[in-house]
């Protein structure tokens, strides 16, 4: 019996994931959960799967919940969250939080020595070397969820890094693959969160319409497995059958292939290194017909382009590119920014700033609230 913290539960990844458990209750126990702000849903998730702790994001969510559910710790706030994260009690820690919120509890798992799935590729676009080398300290498996990272982990196997020539991750081109930038001016966010293929949480969404979250991915590959950027391509793939490809050394090619739905890469990475049953529905790829793929188009989606740059620049310039994407992805959602502005926001937060090293988690996160800071500005000014 395997003990599971998941953190962020009531997302789309935390939900996934209770399901997984849910039919696979002899090998999985959930012993602890976070969540932000949706208190009814949290309430129904702890009274099915009875965890011995919680979080929830502030105070005020806190005493609610403690109204409805009595016989269990309620913990509240960034710290109380980052309390769960390490709960003595549990083996494997699922990290679902979207964006950057999910930075602290990853490393607060990791510092208490748990697997970790991770779920949240922001913890590694944010600080890379950081979440990397302490998980190396303490000797803790880092087993990614996203269902690209899980499909190349799954195609390396017990290679050697040495042995590896690229990788190459698919995207589904969102829902505007195709279109030309002069589409895009008129774009909505009801038109953005309607993916073609996968069930996801509105941020990450609108990242694939974008192709920032291809980018962000980028990113997170480079330092799950130790490739430099240019050994990472990323192919437009709409059907979402062939998740990622792994070129080796002598040119072969694996790809992991499944139907697209997270639940997969969610069991692999709780059941690792066996596999649970039947998670997904199987693939008939006669009734699929057709797999195609392309190269993305830079020009109509800058986006990709932009964490190309921000990983080659290194130092705290990933870090500015994602916090000024989750302001302009923000203010979209609100209403305040155009769809094509979301990359011009992006650019003129980068453009101002001053690349430093990445060198311990208190300069990170000023970086964070440097480019949240400007980027706020230059949307006020687009206005």
């Amino acid at each position: 019996m395997k003990n599971i913290t998941v953190l962020g539960s009531t997302g789309s990844i935390g939900r996934s994931t209770l399901d997984v458990i849910a039919r696979n209750r002899d090998l999985f126990r959930v012993v602890a959960l976070t969540a932000g702000k949706n208190i009814k849903l949290f309430e129904k998730q702890i009274r099915a799967f009875k965890p011995e702790v919680v979080a929830v994001a502030d105070q005020k969510a806190a005493d609610a919940l403690s109204k409805k559910v009595k016989g269990i710790d309620i913990l509240a706030g960034p710290e109380g969250i980052r309390k769960v994260a390490g709960y003595a009690a549990s083996d494997f820690v699922i990290s679902s939080i979207v964006g950057a919120a999910g930075l602290m509890p990853t490393v607060a798992a990791i510092k208490a020595g748990k697997t970790v799935g991770l779920a949240n590729k922001e913890a590694l676009v944010m600080a890379g070397e950081i979440v990397m080398k302490a998980a190396a300290r303490k000797k803790v498996r880092i087993i990614p969820v996203d269902s690209e990272h899980s499909a190349v982990f799954q195609c390396i196997g017990e290679h050697k890094p040495d042995q590896v020539n690229r990788i190459i991750l698919t995207a589904s081109g969102g829902p505007f693959v195709n279109r030309t930038r002069k589409d895009l001016k008129h774009i909505t966010a009801h038109d953005a969160l309607q993916h073609p293929n996968w069930s996801m949480g509105r941020k990450i969404s609108i990242d694939s319409a974008t192709l920032m979250n291809k980018g962000l991915e980028v990113i997170e590959a480079c330092w799950l497995f130790g490739l430099p950027c240019e050994s990472v391509d990323v192919l437009i793939h709409p059907q979402s059958i062939v998740h990622s490809l792994v070129e080796f050394r002598d040119r072969s090619c694996l790809a992991q292939m499944s139907l697209p739905d997270m639940r997969g890469p969610i069991a692999y990475a709780l059941s690792y290194p066996k596999r649970v049953k039947d998670p997904i529905g199987g693939l008939r790829l006669d009734q699929v017909g057709t797999l195609t793929f392309s190269q993305p188009d830079h020009k109509t989606f800058p986006c990709l382009s932009y964490a190309y740059e921000a990983i080659r620049e290194g130092g705290t310039m990933p870090c500015v590119l994602n916090a000024a994407n989750e302001v302009a992805v923000n203010a979209f959602l609100h209403d305040r920014i155009s769809f094509t502005n979301i990359p011009a926001v992006i650019r003129k937060t980068v453009d101002k700033h001053t690349v430093r090293p990445a060198s311990s988690l208190d300069t990170v996160l000023e970086a964070d609230q440097w480019a949240r800071e400007t980027a706020e500005i230059t949307i006020t000014r687009l206005r």
